[in-house]
C-alpha cells in the first residue's frame, strides 16, 4: 500500500485546501466516466479516494501519521478502504457534484443502502484485552415475502413504456439533448403493478436483530468499528450499507492511558521512600487483575517512577505492546502517634533540621482558642 501523501501528491503539513484540491485533480483525471474500460484508471481513482477518506479527517489523519498505512486495517476500527466505485460515489456524492460542474456524478446501477451507527460502552479491560460484544441494532432487511423485489409473490415488475427500461430519458433543449430521471418509474426502470402485500412495494420491512461485535485488543475511547453490510437494506436491490459501531471506554481508577502506555499512581510512605522495599502494583494481566512486586529504591522522591517495559496495551498493528509506568506518590502523616513524633524528632535531630515541637494548647492559626 502506497503511503496516502504520495498518493495525493502532497506534504506531510499539507492544510486540508490543499488535500482537497490534490484530490480533486485525481478525481478528475482518473474518473471513470473519462477512463471507460480503463481498469488502470479505476483503481487509481480508488487509491485516491482511499488516500482522501483518511486525509480529509482530522482524527482519521492522526492515527494515520502515527501508524502509517495500516492504521486501519485488520479490524483496528475506522476506515479500512472503499470496497469499489460506488462506494466512492456514495460518500462523496455531494463533492464530485462540486468537481464536475456542479452535477452530481452519475451512480452505476441501485444505490447501496444507508450506513447505520451504533454506541457501545465497553470496560477498560475489554478495551485492552479485546471481547465479544452482543449488541442490538433495528434496520431494514429484504423484504420476506417478496425477498427484495417489492411485487406480489408470482408477479414481476413490468417496464416501464416511458424510458424502456433504462431508468433515463431524453429530451431536446434547443440544440442540446437532455438526459434526466425518468418521471414515471423514478430511474428504476421498472413498475410495480402488483405490490407485495408485507412491504407494500417498499421491497424492505423493519428488524430488529442481534449482532456480535468482535472489539480487537488494544482499541481506544472513540474508535470505530466498521461492520460492511450491516447496514440498511436498499429498497433498489443493491447492496447493503455498513454499520458503524462507535466505541465509549468506561475509565479505570487505577490505570491513566496514554496511547499504548498506562500509568499507574502509587502511594507509598515516607519511611519506604526514604528506605526502599517492594510495593504491590495492580497490571494489565489476567483481564486487567493482575499484580506484580516492584522495587523501590532507597532515596526515592515524589512523582519518581519506573518503567515495566512492553507491559502496556497491546498495539493495533501488532508490534508488541507499549509500556507500564509506575510513578511514587509519598504520603507525609498528618497526625503522628506520639512515639512516632519522637523518631521523627530524633531523625529531625540527626539530620540537623531545626524543626520545633509543636504542642496543642487548643489555638487556631490566627489565634483565636478552638471550640471544644
Amino acid at each position: 500500500m502506497r503511503d496516502y501523501y504520495e498518493v495525493l501528491g502532497v506534504s506531510r503539513d499539507a492544510s486540508p485546501a490543499e488535500i482537497k484540491k490534490a484530490y480533486r485533480r485525481l478525481a478528475m483525471e482518473y474518473h471513470p466516466d473519462r477512463n471507460p474500460g480503463d481498469r488502470e484508471a479505476e483503481e487509481k481513482f480508488k487509491e485516491a479516494a482511499n488516500a482522501y477518506r483518511v486525509l480529509s479527517d482530522p482524527e482519521q489523519r492522526a492515527r494515520y501519521d502515527r501508524f502509517g498505512p495500516d492504521a486501519f486495517t485488520g479490524g483496528s476500527g475506522g476506515f479500512d478502504g472503499f470496497a469499489g466505485v460506488e462506494d466512492i460515489f456514495s460518500a462523496f456524492g455531494d463533492l464530485f457534484g462540486d468537481f464536475f460542474g456542479g452535477r452530481r456524478a452519475r451512480r452505476r446501477g441501485p444505490q447501496r443502502g444507508a450506513d447505520l451507527r451504533v454506541d457501545v460502552q465497553i470496560s477498560f479491560a475489554e478495551a485492552v484485552h479485546g471481547a465479544d460484544k452482543e449488541i442490538e441494532v433495528e434496520r431494514s432487511v429484504p423484504c420476506s415475502t417478496c425477498h427484495g423485489s417489492g411485487a406480489k409473490p408470482g408477479t414481476e415488475p413490468q417496464r416501464c413504456g416511458t424510458c424502456d427500461g433504462k431508468g433515463q430519458v431524453l429530451h431536446s433543449q434547443g440544440f442540446f439533448v437532455i438526459q434526466s430521471t425518468c418521471p414515471r418509474c423514478r430511474g428504476q426502470g421498472s413498475l410495480l403493478t402488483d405490490p407485495c402485500p408485507t412491504c407494500r412495494g417498499r421491497a424492505v420491512e423493519r428488524e430488529r436483530a442481534k449482532l456480535v461485535v468482535n472489539i480487537p485488543a488494544g482499541v481506544d475511547d472513540g474508535q470505530t468499528l466498521r461492520l460492511a453490510g450491516k447496514g440498511e437494506a436498499s429498497p433498489e436491490g443493491g447492496p447493503p450499507g455498513h454499520l458503524y459501531v462507535v466505541l465509549h471506554v468506561e475509565p479505570d481508577e487505577r490505570f491513566v492511558r496514554d496511547g499504548d502506555d498506562v500509568l499507574t499512581d502509587v502511594h507509598i510512605s515516607v519511611a519506604k521512600a526514604a528506605l526502599g522495599g517492594t510495593v504491590t502494583v495492580p497490571t494489565l494481566d489476567d483481564g486487567c487483575q493482575g499484580t506484580a512486586e516492584v522495587e523501590i529504591e532507597p532515596g526515592t522522591q515524589p512523582g519518581d517512577h519506573i518503567v515495566r517495559r512492553g507491559q502496556g496495551i497491546k498495539r493495533l498493528q501488532g508490534r508488541g505492546r507499549g509500556d507500564h509506568i509506575v510513578r511514587f506518590l509519598v504520603d507525609v502523616p498528618k497526625k503522628l502517634t506520639k512515639r512516632q513524633r519522637e523518631l521523627f524528632e530524633q531523625l529531625a535531630v540527626e539530620l540537623g533540621d531545626d524543626v520545633t515541637a509543636e504542642e496543642d494548647h487548643g489555638w487556631g492559626i490566627f489565634g483565636r482558642r478552638k471550640r471544644n
